[in-house]
């Protein structure tokens, strides 16, 4: 039996190019796992392993391996920064114990830093903290320790303090033995030698210090009690301290250093074993039914309990579909049948296998607090839950948010034509945030996504992975409608003619609803006018109008529905008949109610060097751009705005050429808003030609 005391289910994330797939080569060589580093800018990483990521220098898909270190199992997944990734980020998080915020020395906290905190809050991640590249111009750890607090909301627990910065960077102190570990210049991690803190760092290394125990002796009244006494604990005390303050989230310990140059990664190593808590010390995951309202159970972490496990994440290779799966209870083996609660159906476990990249080791078994890829799932998707027949349960599902961009695709030929179908449904299993449908009219293959890299990236994937041609329409925004005015309106559905014939008749109120409130529906009929059987009907049918606006087709977003009185005929009557009613009122009512065009507008984040903030704040007033904040920096300027997503298709060309290619942006969702009139009138006129051709 293994001892689930020494595992650590951990994650590293962080902004784009903060150094995460480098913090993880190193962790690997360090443990052991590999014995020749590759690096991210030759290509050669061992965790970005699709063609794409080693051309690119990113990472699109998180990557899972194991490895030892002081006795402790590490399982890690190296995680994507881009924005249009995310999705990546957050189905990971969800699975994770801990985790490893990277943050670039130079960069601080950037905006995609600020999504990925803000998941692993939502997940409840206790999180150590590594402020990687100090060896880079413009490092400032301090300035990102401060960052971490007023732009994240977050308490850092300072652990060490560099000595030296930027290309004079050499090792750091640690604050709690007080001693520091110097590298030497072979770029080799076992070259370090611990020394006594340097004479000019004495004053420095105390003031921190005392921080560090003040904050964290605050876990335990008896520690605290004794320390205001002025009797400081010992090392083991205070050790149990930030172990509890950290799995509580109250601070989170950080640490600095150079993951390319092998500077600082024993400490971070040791911080994950001390500091991040093990698969029994995280709060259980809940139980839900199948409507998702939590039950009261949880799946608590033991071998000996009935099977909890969770899909996080579908990923195809030569040797068929991968499914990643966290085991949070219970035991699985080769040849299993395993209940997935979402289909209803079994499915039978093929094999076990612990993957490490792209390279597997097979197993025979897995346990609570494993994460393994389970071969032979043919029905299993992302979120869905695997559990012991006789026990079913299911987990807390996922949420995925909606793409705000889509794309025609035709292939160019006839065996691509045939092979496109079986290709898009493999992607859309790997990818939940990657939608494709029809076009009812055209017959057009609309693939959608979160952003135009995600959709670059899912084009090249057909054509290398699959091995398919594909011309490639112009990008469409997902734009949105909604509705300005109250209607209260009423209609009749009549048919007649001998034999049981159809009839309903309802009053409604049709309504903008709260912004973000989403579709809603009340009935307030009182002396069953409309018997309360055929309500869920009555809802149905304007559920289901919703889905296509009068304006051009496109879904209603925040509207509330009110059913107020109606009538029925005791024969004629029947749900069916007020579905149509509902959805013939909607038909009616919607045009009455002013409907108005949203489109989608993004979160901006450009960095630009000093000399040119004028000309990128004059273009992105160009493209109808909110500016909200500016903030100067060691190296350039951040320009952070709200623009309208139409408005920033191709723009990171524009901005390489007005910044002489210095400059950098990333964008996220942020919210739907009204369309100036003139911009709903040409993308109106647009769809009604579009359908027409």
């Amino acid at each position: 039996m293994t001892d689930l005391s020494n595992y650590r289910n951990i994650g590293i994330f962080a902004h784009v190019d903060a150094g995460k797939t480098t913090t993880t080569e190193r962790i690997l060589k360090l443990t052991g796992k590999i014995h020749r580093l590759g690096e991210v800018h030759d290509g050669e990483s061992t965790m970005d392993f699709m063609e794409q990521e080693a051309e690119r220098g990113i990472t699109i898909q998180s990557a899972a391996t194991s490895c030892q270190w002081k006795g402790c199992r590490l399982n890690v997944i190296d995680t994507p920064g881009h924005v249009d990734f995310t999705i990546e980020v957050y189905r990971s998080l969800k699975v994770l114990d801990g985790g490893i915020g990277v943050f670039c020395g130079s960069g601080g906290v950037e905006p995609q830093s600020e999504t990925n905190w803000r998941y692993a809050n939502d997940s409840k991640v206790s999180r150590i903290i590594y402020v990687n590249k100090l060896d880079r111009i413009g490092a400032n750890f301090y300035r990102v320790v401060d960052q971490v607090q007023n732009v994240l909301g977050a308490r850092p627990l300072v652990m060490v303090l560099p000595i030296g910065l930027e290309s004079s960077f050499v090792g750091v102190v640690d604050l709690l033995t007080r001693k520091a570990w110097v590298w030497d210049d072979s770029g080799a991690p076992e070259n370090y030698s611990i020394q006594d803190v340097p004479a000019d760092m004495a004053d420095q290394v105390e003031e921190w210090r005392e921080k560090l125990i003040e904050m964290a002796v605050e876990q335990d009244d008896v520690a605290l009690e004794k320390y205001l006494e002025g009797e400081e604990p010992d090392l083991e005390t205070v050790k149990t301290c930030i172990r509890k303050g950290t799995i509580n989230l109250d601070f989170f310990p950080t640490y600095c250093g150079s993951s390319f140059k092998n500077k600082g990664m024993q400490l971070v190593l040791d911080a994950v074993v001390d500091y991040l808590p093990n698969p029994m010390e995280v709060k259980p995951q809940p139980e839900v039914d199948l409507e998702g309202n939590e039950t009261g159970e949880y799946a608590i972490v033991d071998p000996e309990r009935p099977l909890r496990a969770l899909a996080f994440k579908i990923m195809d290779d030569r040797f068929g579909a991968l499914t990643f799966t966290r085991i949070y209870s219970g035991k699985i083996k080769k040849g299993d049948s395993v209940l997935n609660t979402f289909t209803g159906k079994t499915e039978r476990i093929g094999r076990i296998v612990e993957m490490h990249a792209d390279s597997r080791e097979e197993l025979d078994s897995a346990q609570a607090g494993d994460i393994v890829a389970l071969l032979g799932m043919k029905n299993t998707q992302t979120g869905h839950t695997l559990c012991d027949p006789k026990h079913p349960a299911t987990l807390e599902p996922m949420v995925f948010p909606d793409p705000v961009i889509s794309i025609a695709i035709a292939p160019r030929d006839k065996n691509g034509a045939d092979k496109l179908g079986v290709a898009l449904n493999k992607m859309i299993q790997e990818d939940p945030s990657f939608r494709v449908e029809t076009d009812p009219e055209s017959g057009e293959t609309i693939i959608k996504g979160m952003g135009e890299l995600h959709l670059d990236i899912k084009v090249d994937i057909l054509k290398r992975t699959h091995g398919i041609e594909v011309e490639v329409g112009k990008p469409q925004v997902a734009y949105r409608e909604t509705l300005t005015k109250r209607v209260e309106d009423s209609y009749t559905h009549k048919k007649q003619t001998g034999g049981s014939g159809q009839f309903a008749r309802i009053d409604y109120a049709i309504e903008p609803g709260e912004p973000g409130a989403g579709y809603q529906f009340e009935s307030l009929v009182t002396g069953g006018t409309v018997p309360r059987e055929f309500w869920p009907a009555v809802d149905k049918g304007f559920k289901d109008s919703m889905k296509e606006g009068v304006l051009a087709g496109f879904p209603l977003l925040d509207v509330k529905v009110s059913l107020i009185d109606g009538s029925y005929h005791p024969v004629d009557s029947s749900a069916i008949a007020y579905e149509i009613a509902a959805k013939g009122g909607y038909r009616q009512s919607v045009p009455k109610a002013a409907p108005q065009l949203m489109e989608p507008i993004m979160k901006v984040d450009v960095f630009t060097p000093e000399d040119h903030v004028g000309d990128v704040i004059g273009d992105l007033n160009r493209r109808r751009g909110m500016i909200k904040a500016q903030e100067s920096g060691p190296n350039g300027v951040r320009v952070k705005a709200d623009c309208p997503l139409s408005e920033m298709f191709g723009y990171i060309g524009d901005l390489r050429t007005m910044t002489s290619g210095r400059g950098q942006f990333s964008m996220e969702f942020s919210h739907y808003a009204p369309c100036p009139k003139q911009v709903a009138e040409a993308v109106i006129k647009e769809v009604q030609e579009r359908k027409k051709g």
